[in-house]
């Protein structure tokens, strides 16, 4: 029982503790680069050494009627997501904010995962999905400020909601079974020509080559973009997407906890708090604690 339990828990620790870190990398290099390009250069990076990958392990190439499908599940899951949220910040909205408005992700995933995917979501799952959003207003209640929101980055914020949780449905639906290398280039390289307008369109293009920059970039490219997100579309292919989406509860708390050495952003009593609701309901919301219970013990 406790082997298959740590089995269990290893995927999500690891995919929290990378996705999280991505957060604390991004607040390094967007210093030095406007958000729309910072992206581009992160994609452009994560998609080149997928296909790279793919090429040198001489993956199978997806069939070209599920191209389409693949290139939307991309642009949405990461695209949409990462513009909307990287652009709602410096457009200075609160990260605390943009934390809680993300955090309804895992609600709106259980709420469409029915109609469009046939998921049935348990009362316990619907309880630890509430639990978890607690948990994560605990956690950045400090930051949470109303003066700092407008209508322009309250827009940002929910399309990047809605672009994660929408996207992660069409890839639960359509592109699980995909190859990790060659599906996962396809996806990443269709965010590029979208980010190159934006890009264009708002910004300046003026980068700050500095060292920060060059790590923060790699970092997200290689160990978000490929290794995060990896691990997460192999728990996608074996996993309800409502269980799936609970696990990002604890993606600001991971934050948040390597903000802590990082820029000497010390938790508080409440955060604390916090991070112990959300590691409740993200256990309840996967169905760990049924398990344990269910689970016969051997003499």
């Amino acid at each position: 029982m406790q082997k298959s339990m740590n089995r269990a828990l290893t995927l999500p620790v690891l995919f929290v503790v990378i996705y999280g870190s991505g957060f604390v990398g991004a607040k390094l290099g967007l210093q030095y680069s406007e958000p729309f390009t910072f992206l581009l250069l992160r994609f452009a990076l994560a998609g080149a050494l997928l296909a790279l990958i793919a090429y040198l392990l001489k993956a199978n190439w997806p069939p070209l009627k599920q191209w389409g499908w693949l290139a939307l599940s991309g642009l949405l899951l990461q695209g949409v997501f990462s513009a909307g949220v990287f652009y709602a910040m410096w457009l200075e909205m609160k990260p605390a904010v943009t934390a809680l408005i993300i955090a309804l992700q895992p609600l709106l995933v259980a709420v469409l995962a029915g109609p469009y995917l046939g998921e049935h979501v348990s009362r316990s799952r619907w309880f630890g999905l509430v639990i978890g959003v607690l948990g994560v207003g605990l956690v950045v209640a400090d930051g949470l400020a109303v003066e700092g929101i407008t209508p322009l980055n309250l827009s940002w914020a929910v399309l990047g909601l809605v672009g994660l949780s929408v996207g992660q449905l069409i890839q639960k639906k359509h592109c699980a079974q995909m190859n990790l290398f060659s599906g996962g280039a396809l996806q990443v390289l269709a965010t590029v020509p979208p980010l190159l307008l934006l890009s264009l369109w708002f910004e300046t293009a003026i980068v700050e080559w500095h060292p920060d920059l060059l790590i923060s970039i790699f970092w997200m490219g290689v160990g978000v973009s490929i290794g995060a997100l990896s691990v997460f579309y192999v728990m996608l292919r074996h996993q309800q997407a409502t269980q799936v989406a609970g696990i990002f509860y604890g993606v600001p708390v991971v934050a948040a906890l390597l903000a802590w050495p990082m820029f000497g952003e010390v938790p508080t009593p409440m955060d604390w708090l916090g991070f112990a609701i959300v590691a409740l309901g993200i256990l309840v919301a996967s169905g760990g604690i049924q398990r344990y219970f269910r689970t016969p013990v051997r003499q």
